[in-house]
């Protein structure tokens, strides 16, 4: 990806992202106990913000963090992080930890002030290439945690399964257990079946993806979705694959484990889709994000 902008925001301040520093005992390098989100800005505005917000919500709820700001602080945040990098087409992550104690203890400790971070990059371009041609992709056995639900920054298998790809000249993991695919390593998954975009349900094992549900809202009077499990075997005999993620929209997944996905090119319902977020982009782009 793109490096990021020169400008990130730590804890209360504007800064030279060079220059940000972090204790080593902060409990998110010790043990990964934090949070984050990542939204895309497009003409400025951060795209549906209330949607990533309630996750990142959610991710601190069953970590048992309080939120450090409101909805509408996270937002004045956002849009003067924005404004200092002149980042108008890019894509936002936060982080926040539960914060920092003189120690190192499993058990939470008391009286301690989240760490809060957020930088800006710009977003990576939907190439000619990808239009034409689309993705690689390779199935990759689940060896995650039990709550893959909360958007935690404990991402090391997520990481070796991306590897995995990288290694294969792939670029994206879809992640099968018990028979079943579940999600990317980075991303929400989608089959195409006679024309029907499916897509598995929200349980303990997807992170719920905001992508996602936008395709499936943008999708409906134009084509056919469902929710509901999708067996391995649907993978290989889709006649399209779609990943969805905040920093990439919705792309084609055009080769599986070396193999063509369907007739091997971008298919008419991706292409469809492509141009239904290519339209809701511009709808939004001067709205507000609240």
């Amino acid at each position: 990806m793109p490096a990021p902008f020169a400008i990130c925001y730590l804890n209360g301040e504007f800064l030279p992202l060079q220059e940000a520093r972090i204790s080593p005992l902060d409990r998110g390098f010790l043990f990964a106990d934090s949070v984050y989100e990542v939204l895309p800005v497009f003409a400025g505005r951060p795209f549906r913000f209330a949607e990533h917000f309630k996750r990142l919500d959610r991710s601190l709820r069953e970590i048992r963090v309080a939120p450090p700001l409101s909805h509408g602080e996270w937002l004045k945040l956002l849009n003067e992080l924005v404004a200092r990098n002149r980042a108008s087409h890019a894509y936002i992550y936060v982080q926040v930890t539960r914060g920092m104690e003189f120690g190192r203890n499993h058990a939470f400790p008391a009286n301690v002030k989240p760490t809060i971070f957020a930088m800006a990059a710009p977003l990576p371009e939907l190439t000619d290439d990808i239009r034409a041609h689309g993705l690689s992709a390779v199935t990759v056995e689940d060896f995650r945690w039990g709550r893959c639900d909360i958007k935690t920054t404990a991402l090391l298998a997520n990481i070796l399964m991306k590897q995995a790809a990288a290694d294969a000249d792939a670029q994206e993991a879809i992640i099968v257990r018990d028979g079943y695919a579940l999600e990317g390593s980075s991303s929400s998954v989608f089959v195409v079946r006679n024309g029907v975009a499916i897509t598995p349900p929200n349980d303990h094992r997807v992170l719920p993806g905001t992508t996602r549900d936008a395709t499936l809202e943008m999708a409906q009077g134009h084509f056919v979705t469902q929710v509901r499990a999708i067996p391995q075997q649907e993978l290989f005999d889709a006649e399209e694959i779609w990943i969805a993620s905040a920093t990439r929209d919705v792309l084609p997944i055009t080769r599986l484990n070396g193999r063509a996905v369907g007739a091997g090119k971008p298919g008419p319902v991706w292409r469809r889709m492509a141009e239904l977020f290519d339209a809701e982009r511009r709808r939004l782009a001067n709205t507000p994000a609240l």
